[in-house]
């Protein structure tokens, strides 16, 4: 299956009486290159974040924002937990040390300061617990990544279809310039004949050895069969790239180069108007897939 390089996903979950929101898209890029935007106080979860999206994009640059969003009820209190364990161990200290007696009950809690907070505030620091925080965020930008692939996956279909269409009528030219090439030489000879015979003025011999050696100078000079086989093994390369599962964007770059090549070594070689025709609509079609392939991944 082949993929593209630009996509989006977003997910959200909701936490403390907030709502956060995963957004990613990608666009084209040489390598994988991963950035990631978070409140500040999340950032020692980057490093599990960055890995979970790399299981599912291999190539192109990737925006990360994660973003948290106060839900209507969020202005309402939130109980801070590690506030309330900690006022409850300042009691229990106070009685062994200092033999104070007394008890903390729920009424003395609630007034003590940190002990509420508004929901603006329960998430600029660290829940309590961290690792089913770091699951929540995980799980959410899982869901994420997961619909940025998926449209990856569709754009990258379009695109296969595409190229492997092109590579139909690529394939056709090369069978008309296969077809051409003998022709290219009978062509030559009868019209360099026709020449001499109308140059012709009896005042010099025409020499048949000479003749046949031009003719076999430009044959050899313009033989293209080489280019062809190279050609159709550069088709059935790219054939094989766009049904593995492989990224293909930099190896069909690559085989989209030596076609060029190759096309542009029968135009120089073969003087041939047919031929070169074939060749200014090859080229054309190669420029179409080379545009196709720089958003494959």
């Amino acid at each position: 299956m082949s993929f593209s390089m630009t996509g989006y996903g977003q997910s959200s979950r909701h936490y403390g009486g907030s709502k956060i929101v995963f957004e990613v898209k990608s666009v084209n890029h040489r390598y994988c290159e991963i950035v990631l935007r978070m409140p500040r106080e999340w950032n020692g979860f980057e490093d599990t974040l960055r890995r979970k999206v790399q299981q599912y994009v291999r190539r192109g640059r990737v925006d990360v924002v994660i973003n948290r969003e106060h839900e209507e009820n969020a202005g309402g209190p939130v109980l801070n937990r590690l506030a309330v364990k900690s006022y409850l161990a300042a009691a229990e200290s106070l009685k062994k040390e200092f033999g104070v007696n007394g008890e903390l009950d729920i009424t003395n809690l609630l007034t003590l300061p940190g002990v509420m907070e508004s929901g603006e505030s329960a998430l600029t620091t660290l829940p309590e617990n961290g690792d089913s925080f770091q699951e929540l965020l995980v799980n959410g930008l899982e869901e994420s990544v997961k619909a940025l692939a998926e449209m990856r996956a569709r754009e990258g279909r379009f695109l296969a279809a595409d190229i492997a269409e092109r590579l139909g009528r690529l394939e056709e030219l090369h069978g008309v310039m296969s077809g051409m090439a003998p022709a290219a030489v009978i062509e030559f000879r009868d019209k360099l004949r026709q020449r001499l015979e109308a140059l012709q003025d009896g005042t010099f011999p025409f020499d048949e050895h000479k003749f046949g050696m031009e003719v076999a100078i430009f044959a050899d000079r313009s033989n293209i069969d080489e280019e062809l086989t190279r050609l159709r093994s550069h088709f059935e390369q790219c054939r094989i790239l766009l049904d593995s599962g492989e990224p293909i964007g930099r190896k069909l770059d690559f085989l989209i180069q030596e076609m060029n090549r190759e096309t542009n070594t029968i135009g120089s070689k073969c003087n041939h108007a047919g031929i070169s025709s074939c060749v200014v609509e090859m080229k054309a079609e190669l420029e179409k897939i080379r545009e196709q392939a720089a958003n494959m991944e």
